[in-house]
């Protein structure tokens, strides 16, 4: 299903006076408004999808506040501030004063699609404490680069606007890895993702190629990590996958060894026995008959 942030919005005082400029992003849709601004000009705004508002420049000496309250001003110390972060389904009330125009930028960010990038290290709390009002060097500096490409007549790779969005979110949730891991060892989520594909087709032929593209890395480098993480290599942790697959077969007295070979992905009953032997230090059938005693 596609994203959509399905924003609720009344305004006053606002016309807008270039087209909007929006852009998909993976994770993310951003749109760039100009808009002409009358007097004592204001808004209510609540999306369902959090979102970062960004003052991209502005004629005039006032200055647009985003407020949780209607009937409150900013902080002094807030005013002029250009950035502002509201969560999902957080209601905001902007005021404009003494400005003729107005150019900003809305990322609206897609919370399922950066998760399953981040894996372990996305905490969802950590997108639920609204910043009505701060400044950020670094989040100013990528949001300029988001701006450009609403505004690119032509864009680059999509890899270019998709990391950025990455680092955006990185940036404003201030996410940090959960587990500092050894250089070279795959992270926990590239790590869960290759197991879990092992567990799913220990039946069949995998291939080191199919397990390194999950995790984007080349198959040679893939098959370092993933013995320097887990102290076995890919192949290795199949097998012992295929022998534990077999193990639960083996309580059943009814089906053969040479079904359960046929079964677990073996090729033949002679394979299964040297690998379960391996494994375990017996034959599958010697093992079956310890376990009914």
């Amino acid at each position: 299903m596609a994203f959509h942030p399905h924003m609720q919005i009344k305004i006053q005082g606002l016309e807008v006076v270039e087209n909007l400029r929006l852009k998909v992003f993976d994770g993310a849709i951003a749109d760039l408004w100009d808009v002409k601004c009358e007097p004592y000009a204001h808004g209510e705004y609540v999306s369902h999808a959090p979102r970062l508002v960004v003052v991209m420049g502005q004629t005039g000496d006032g200055q647009m506040e985003i407020v949780a309250d209607p009937g409150t001003r900013a902080r002094a110390d807030d005013r002029g501030n250009r950035l502002a972060f509201i969560p999902a389904g957080y209601k905001v009330w902007s005021r404009i004063d003494n400005l003729q125009n107005l150019s900003h930028l809305d990322v609206h960010f897609d919370t399922r699609s950066i998760s399953k990038k981040l894996g372990d290290d996305f905490e969802p709390s950590a997108v639920d404490v609204p910043k009505l009002s701060f400044n950020d060097e670094r989040i100013m500096a990528l949001s300029r680069l988001v701006a450009d490409e609403c505004d690119a007549g032509t864009a680059l790779h999509d890899l270019y606007g998709d990391s950025l969005i990455c680092a955006l979110f990185i940036a404003l949730a201030g996410i940090k890895p959960k587990k500092i891991r050894h250089k070279g060892q795959l992270s926990a989520h590239h790590l869960r993702k290759a197991i879990e594909f092992l567990e799913d087709n220990f039946d069949a032929p995998v291939s080191l190629a199919e397990l390194s593209s999950l995790t984007g890395l080349s198959p040679a480098y893939f098959c370092h990590s993933f013995k320097l993480t887990t102290g076995m290599p890919p192949h290795r942790w199949r097998m012992r996958v295929q022998v534990n697959r077999a193990k639960q077969q083996l309580e059943d007295p009814n089906l053969s060894l040479s079904s359960i070979a046929a079964a677990t992905g073996f090729s033949d009953q002679a394979h299964f026995t040297r690998v379960f032997r391996k494994f375990t230090g017996t034959t599958p059938g010697a093992w079956r008959m310890n376990r009914d005693k």
